[in-house]
This record gives structure tokens, sequence and C-alpha cells, in this order.
């Protein structure tokens, strides 16, 4: 695995996020960095064992880009519902947004692992998944592109999401088959020129507002043709063009992360050309799959650093508040709580950073080699992460916002905000019920019962 963006950390004066990088041993480390008041503060109550230099070089650089976008940052584009654009530019200018590409495309070369402590840390941050769902689909998203796209489709799209030039969205989601992936309606109708037209509908499309790309997953060939379910959708890398007929976005009102859009997209007769077309037609749901289990990699680590902010903040606060003589955390049914969620978080993050491990194994070598792992042991153990570290971090929010009482209610303290964002990772991209529905059939063999 390369290391290219380590290796450029650790040359004299270069500068990550305008502060000095430096060497020290074989661990980067920031120089000088700067703490806002209301940044989520640089105490980390995260294990640090175990990680490699790589991720936790990782971490330290992008801590410095966040250091610059406080919690007053984030609560502002929350409650204005507006886009963190010149956090996503400070990633790209960084170079962090191709940190899982390939190198010969301007990208570090580096795995889902490193790219999950990079989500993970800028949740952590106090950016929250405001600050995540800004970045992700730029990373995970280009995985099935980067493996399965064409030269062409590679040197015309990769370089400039990396850059920030252009931004990408994933278009899966539809509100009339929800996880039902295999029936998805949207259709994208050949044409005697080659080209596609595409008529249909998606759902909780993030950053589409502001996306130039999207992954498409639609149907190529009827249901009814196919022989397996899993045949006949097709993955599409196509430009959102706002001024060409036959496409819509409206915006929907949600509940938390509202510094990001995200949107019912609809197609009626979309023209796309013939090379948007992304590896072999009728193929897409086994290349889209690519970009799946590391979706689920990444947002395992974004629900961790939600935790784990959470509840650090948690502990400052029980630590601080003097409440009949004492602090409020020497009463044991303020700490208990507390370490309760501190030992979830943990065997989470080690659920997190071993499914990540897995998911670099098993992309490792040239096609035609054995691979060392499964895919389908990837699949249980993503899901499994992505399940563990959202109840985690669910946990460590809400008791949170009860460790503050009152001010647990209140915007400046942060907790609420954090609280409201953690359903994300509950909910999506897969539900709970549904990944305990997937280890129940392919790991204990059960019947299956949808």
């Amino acid at each position: 695995m390369s290391g290219i963006i380590v290796r450029r950390l650790w040359r004299a004066k270069i500068t990550v996020g305008g502060l000095p990088i430096a060497r020290k041993g074989a661990r980067a480390l920031v120089l000088h960095s700067r703490h806002a008041f209301s940044t989520t503060p640089r105490w980390r109550i995260m294990e640090m064992s175990g990680f490699t230099e790589n991720q936790l070089t990782v971490r330290e650089a992008v801590s410095a880009v966040c250091s610059q976008f406080p919690n007053t940052y984030w609560r502002e584009r929350d409650q204005n519902e507006q886009d963190p654009k010149d956090f996503h530019a400070a990633l790209a200018k960084d170079g962090w947004l191709g940190i899982a590409l390939p190198e010969a495309l301007g990208g570090a070369g580096l795995g889902i692992s490193e790219a999950t402590m990079m989500m993970q840390t800028i949740a952590e941050s106090g950016a929250g998944m405001a600050g995540a769902q800004a970045i992700h689909a730029n990373v995970y998203a280009t995985q099935p592109l980067a493996k399965f796209g064409t030269k062409e489709q590679l040197e015309n799209t990769i370089p400039n999401i990396i850059s920030g030039r252009w931004r990408t969205c994933f278009g899966v989601t539809e509100p009339n088959t929800g996880l039902d992936t295999l029936r998805l309606r949207t259709v994208a109708e050949k044409q005697g020129d080659g080209s596609y037209r595409v008529t249909g509908q998606k759902i909780w499309i993030t950053c589409a507002q502001v996306a130039k790309k999207m992954m498409l997953l639609a149907r190529t060939t009827p249901l009814e043709n196919v022989s397996k379910p899993s045949e006949g959708l097709s993955l599409f890398c196509i430009d959102l063009d706002r001024d060409a007929p036959g496409l819509d976005m409206r915006r929907i009102k949600k509940m938390g992360g509202r510094a990001v859009d995200a949107n019912e997209v609809f197609f009626d007769g979309y023209s796309i050309p013939a090379d948007t077309l992304v590896g072999a037609e009728n193929r897409g749901f086994k290349i889209i799959l690519h970009g799946m289990n590391a979706e689920r990699c990444l947002l395992a680590g974004e629900a961790l650093g939600l935790g784990y902010a959470a509840l650090a903040r948690a502990a400052e606060y029980a630590r601080s508040r003097v409440v009949f003589g004492r602090p409020i955390g020497m009463n044991q049914g303020i700490a208990h709580p507390l370490a309760d969620a501190y030992m979830k978080l943990e065997a989470a993050k080690l659920a997190t950073y071993h499914a990540a491990r897995l998911y670099d194994s098993s992309s490792d070598g040239d096609e035609g080699e054995e691979r060392p792992i499964r895919q389908d042991a990837v699949g249980v153990a993503a899901n499994s992460a992505k399940y563990l570290a959202a109840e985690a971090a669910f946990t460590a929010c809400e008791r949170a916002v009860m460790t503050h009482g009152g001010m647990g209610y209140a915007m400046e303290y942060d907790v609420e905000r954090w609280l409201r964002e953690c359903l994300v990772p509950r909910i999506a991209p897969v539900s709970r019920e549904m990944i305990m529905n997937y280890i129940s059939e392919k790991v204990l063999q059960l019947p299956r019962s949808y």
C-alpha cells in the first residue's frame, strides 16, 4: 500500500492546512496548532494503541485542518442549512479527497483503513455527520469507478474530484423500493446511437445540489428478463446538468446534518452518453458492492467520531459541573453510564478497523490472483462494524445530552446537534434490522424472513 500522503507530510517544511509538520521518530506531529475556544477539545479519549503509523499520521494531519473550523462554524451552517464548501476546499487543497484513490491519478494510494480514520477524525473534531457527509461520497462512491472505469473515465473524472473542482453523489436509493435494491425502478433505456435515456426517481441523495457527478445505478434490462435478480442493473458515472431537459431536484428538509443537502432527484428521459457506463452493462450491482462495503466502513468511522466527541464533552462537563458541593461526575449515576458508553465505543472501534483491514486486504493484488480475504467475509465485517458503531454512537450521544441536563438542550453545548446527527448511521445506508437479517441469514444460515 502506498504512503504518498504520509511521505509528503514527512518532508521538511511541508504544511497541512497551514500548520507546519515535522517528523519525530516515525510519527508526523503538528506544530504550534492553534485551538479555538469553540472547537471540540483536543483531549481525546480513544485508545490509540494498535494503529499503523499511516493511520496515526492521517489523524494528526486531518485534525490540523479541522482545527480551522470550530464548533461555531458547524452550528451556524447547521442552523442556516449552508453547505460547508470552504471545509471541503480545505481538505481538497491538501489532497485528502484522494486518500484512497490511485497515485497515478493524483490520489494517495492509501486504503479504506486510512480513509476511515480520516472520516472519524472529521466527525470527532466537532464537525459531526455534516462535516463527514460533505466529504465521504467523494471517497466511497469513487471506489467502483477507480476499479472498473475506463482509462478515459478515470483521467477525466478522478483528478477533478481529488482537486475539489467537482463533487460527486451516489444515486441508488429509490422511494418505492427502499432497501430492496434489486428491484430498482429507475430505467436507463438504450438508444440507437448507444446513448441512454434515464427515467425514474432517486431519494436521499446527499450533496446532489452541489455535485457535478453522480454514480447512478439504473435498470438496463427488465427484471422479468434476467435469470438472477442481481442482473440487469448497470452503473453509470453521469453529469448532473441542471440546464438539460429531464432532470429535476428537490431538497428535503431534515432533522440533522442540515449543512449538507439531501434530495429527491427526478429523471424524465434524461439523456446520458454511452461512455458514462462503468464496467459491463447489466453487471452494475456486483460492481457497486465494491463501494457499499467501503461506505459501511467509512460510516462506522464517522459514527465513532461522533460518539467519542460527545463522550469527551460529557466527561469534561461532569468534571467541571458542581452541584451539592461536588462535581456531578463523582456520582455513579453519571459516571457509570459514561464508562459503559466508552467501552461500547472501544469495542465498536475494534470491529470497525478490523472490517477496514479486511476490505483493504481483499482489494490487494492484480486481477486473477487469489484473494486472501473473501468478499462475503468483508460484507459480514463491514455490516457488523456499521451496526456496532452506530449503536455505540447513539448511546454516547444520548448520555452526553443527559449528563448536561438542561444545558444538553442548548445549541451552544453542541451535544444536541450530535444527538440529532447520530440517528443517521443507525438508519443509513442500511437499517439495523436489515443488517441483523443479513447476519442471521449469511452467517447463522437461518431461514430468510423477507
